[in-house]
Formats: C-alpha cells, sequence, structure tokens
C-alpha cells in the first residue's frame, strides 16, 4: 500500500512541532492537507511565531484553540505553546519535529522526545552538526528512530547518495549548490544584504533572518548541512574544507571527480559544494543555488558507455551526475513523518561521527570578545574531518554563542577549547563530549 493509503487507514500520526520559523510554517501548510497527520502542538519561545505561523498555514481557527496537549489529544485540535519541553512531558506523541534556531535547545528536546520512546525528526541542522551521530545512538538504544528532515538538503542528498549505491555507481562527491565567493567569510549581519541586492530595512519587513543569510553566505550553513551528509552516509569532508568551486549541472562530473581522474576532489567519496558564482561575480551557467547533487562512476566500460545514451550528463568517460534543482524544505517534510512512523525508517541518519564544523573567526578577535556562534559577526564555521578536528581541540560551532575568549585569536585561526571557558557541567556541552570521547 502506498504511504497516503497506510496513513488513511490507520489512527492519525499525533506530531508535535519545536520551532515555528520558515520551514515549520511549510510543513504546516501541507500538513492540514496530508491525510493521516494531527499536529497536535506547536511550541515555539516567541509567543507571537506559533499563532503567525498557523495562519500563515491558513490553519482552520476552530482547530488552534485547544488548551493543553492533553486537549489537543482528545479533541484532535492544535496546543500553542512556548515551551517545547512540555511536548514531551508524556510518551502520547508518535513524532517531534524540531524544527529550532538553537542547536542546544534542539539537542535537549530531541533528547527529552527519545527518552519518552518518541521518534524525533530533525529539522535543526545546528544540533545535528553538533550531536548528530550521539542522538542517533541514543535513539536506536531507545527502539526509536532519529531521522534528517525530508525536503531539506541533507536529506536530498542522502537520498542521491542511497540511490547511486543501491543501483552499484561508485559515488565521488554528494553535496549542495551554494552562493560564494572568496572573502565571503568575513561578511557580518550588518553587511549581508548588500550581497543580495536588500535593503536591511525591507529585509526585516520581510522577516528574513540576518543571521541566517550571513550563514548561508560565509559557508557557515554549507558547512553543517554537508556535516550531517558526511556522517549519515560516511562520506570525507575535504581536509582543508569546502572549496566551492564554481560549477553548473552539466559540469558536474566533469569538476566534481577525483583529482587523479582529472577533477577537484583529493579523493572519491567526498562532500563537497560548489559555488553559483564565477570567481568574478558572474552568475554560474545552470547553477544549483537551490539544488543538491551526486557525482558517481560508472564501474563497467558498458555502464559508462551507456549512460550518454540514456541522457546523463558525464566527463566524456565513466563520470555520471544526477542532481535536483530544487528543494522545497518543509513542504516535502510530511514524507519524513509519514517515513518514521509508518516505516520506521529514516529519510538520512547519522551513522558515525565523521565530520565536524570548527568554529573560525572572522576578524582578529581580542581577549574578553564575546563570540556570537553561527551566522554572526565574530565567527564562522568550517567544515573539518572530525579525527583533525579533535586533534586540535577545535571548539564546534554549535557551542559557540555566548563564550567568552581568553585571548586573542587572528582572524581565519580556529578557536579551540582553550581559548574559552566551557561549562563542562553543561548537558550540551557533556553530551557533545560524550560523542568524541566514543569516537577516540
Amino acid at each position: 500500500m502506498s504511504a497516503t493509503s497506510l496513513l488513511t487507514a490507520r489512527e492519525p500520526v499525533r506530531v508535535g512541532l519545536a520551532g515555528a520559523g520558515r520551514l515549520a510554517t511549510m510543513f504546516l501548510a501541507q500538513a492540514r492537507h496530508s491525510p493521516g497527520i494531527h499536529v497536535a502542538a506547536v511550541a515555539d519561545p516567541d509567543p507571537e511565531r506559533g499563532p503567525t505561523a498557523l495562519a500563515l498555514a491558513q490553519w482552520p481557527p476552530v482547530k488552534a484553540v485547544a488548551r493543553s496537549l492533553a486537549d489537543a489529544l482528545a479533541s484532535g485540535g492544535t496546543w500553542v505553546t512556548t515551551d517545547a519541553a512540555a511536548l514531551t512531558e508524556s510518551a502520547r506523541l508518535d513524532v517531534l519535529i524540531e524544527a529550532g534556531r538553537s542547536p542546544a535547545a534542539g539537542i535537549l528536546t530531541a533528547l527529552a522526545a527519545i527518552d519518552r520512546g518518541i521518534h524525533v525528526v530533525m529539522a535543526n541542522i545546528g544540533a545535528d552538526a553538533l550531536a548528530g551521530p550521539a542522538l542517533a545512538a541514543r535513539a536506536a538504544a531507545r527502539g526509536v528512530v532519529y531521522s534528517l528532515a525530508y525536503g531539506d538538503q541533507p536529506a536530498l542528498i542522502c537520498e542521491l547518495v542511497e540511490w547511486a549505491r543501491t543501483c552499484g555507481f561508485e559515488v565521488a562527491a554528494a553535496g549542495r549548490g551554494s552562493r560564494w565567493l572568496p572573502g565571503c567569510q568575513a561578511v557580518t549581519p550588518d553587511t549581508v544584504w548588500t550581497h543580495f541586492g536588500r535593503d536591511a530595512s525591507e529585509a526585516k519587513a520581510a522577516d528574513l533572518h540576518s543571521d541566517f543569510y550571513t550563514a548561508l553566505l560565509d559557508g557557515t550553513h554549507a558547512a553543517l548541512e554537508l556535516a550531517a551528509v558526511a556522517n549519515a552516509c560516511l562520506l570525507a569532508p575535504p581536509s582543508a574544507g569546502l572549496s566551492f568551486p564554481p560549477c553548473g549541472s552539466h559540469d558536474l562530473a566533469r569538476v566534481l571527480r577525483p583529482s587523479w581522474d582529472g577533477g577537484r576532489l583529493e579523493s572519491a567519496g567526498m562532500v563537497e559544494a560548489v559555488s553559483t558564482l564565477e570567481r568574478d561575480g558572474r552568475r554560474v551557467f545552470a547553477d544549483l543555488e537551490n539544488g543538491v547533487f551526486v557525482t558517481f562512476r560508472a564501474q563497467s566500460d558498458f555502464a559508462a558507455r551507456s549512460l550518454p545514451e540514456l541522457g546523463v550528463p558525464t566527463d566524456g568517460g565513466a563520470y555520471g551526475a544526477r542532481w535536483r534543482q530544487h528543494h522545497l524544505l518543509g513542504f516535502e517534510l510530511p514524507v519524513s513523518v509519514a517515513e518514521v512512523a509508518l516505516n520506521r525508517r529514516p529519510t538520512g541518519c547519522p551513522r558515525a561521527f565523521v565530520a565536524d564544523v570548527a568554529t573560525v573567526a572572522k576578524r582578529d578577535l581580542d581577549a574578553g570578545t564575546e563570540l556570537d556562534g553561527a551566522g554572526g559577526a565574530t565567527v564562522w564555521g568550517r567544515l573539518l574531518p572530525a579525527e583533525a578536528s579533535l586533534a586540535q581541540q577545535a571548539l564546534p560551532i554549535g557551542l559557540a554563542a555566548g563564550l567568552r575568549l581568553l585571548r586573542p585569536v587572528a582572524a581565519g585561526q580556529v578557536v579551540t577549547r582553550a581559548d574559552v571557558a566551557l561549562d563542562d557541567s553543561d548537558p550540551v556541552v557533556a553530551f557533545r563530549t560524550a560523542m568524541e570521547q566514543g569516537s577516540t
């Protein structure tokens, strides 16, 4: 039976939504039309965000008046709260979607759900990059599913990688498109809108977050997403971080193949982001700004000869490419809910701690400087192999916000744990440290 048939034939899947931002609003807009999904609760620390998200999603007002989670579950309505912890006070939900913006809060919410026996769909990429492998291991031990969020780029990349491997192709690279130029690492929330041709007041009126767009442009967001992919697909991160070669979809198979075969990769089986801009700022032809891709090698002469005959763009030899031009974020998130609830199968799940995102200074930082984390004015995130990150005791970008430097750090240098005073008793720090120790 199809997923829609199975959802219709059973009791509705009871879903809690932690976070009411853009992705969550998109999910709500579709969930009201998705058969067999009951969004029982929406939690966001901002008291205006939950009601606003429901209004934008055209949620039936009569359904958004539940007075508690118990009331929502009994009536089929939706409870709006500012307390994400209240969603996991009992095991009455089937699936929790973590869609908040704080990595630390996202980890705590996910842990609470897992320990209550609730499946988790992780749409908070900062949380997954910080401790996804440990969350997945905790979920497996508790007999529940931990899944990346379908519709967001990491899960879609994982799907392409799985397709290639299932078909018997060797994966050369997998990744996403990104708007990036050398020097973008220094972009701050005060300067970011000039790079997008927007006025700051216009962006604020449109509810666009400057920190999110800063993280998009300085490379942090791509690093976080591709860390998730590397950990889920056991693909290697570039040893010196993402290089963002300019490349359109037509050229993926030529550019994203190993250097020994004429490409830009240091080895086969890697993650990488391609820039949508040429180094002089011109738009790349057939760019993948909202897209994801996989490049792969045919392992027989017959398969290599057949690829171009089937319309697959190749490098003229054994390498081919497949991509998806768009990702629909929360509009596609019901797929994860269905897979997790019906089949106990994730749409991407971390398997090992392969990749990390290290904190790097955007400018010369004095002792006493307070770090602002991903998308801020002080630091950006560089993708590194986990082994290299641990060897230099790099501070994960997901732990950086709010920490003060104990000593100066030069622009372009990795901020280490010795440069800050981490509170080892903090539950998120302790959870991350335990994951690191399990990887050594």
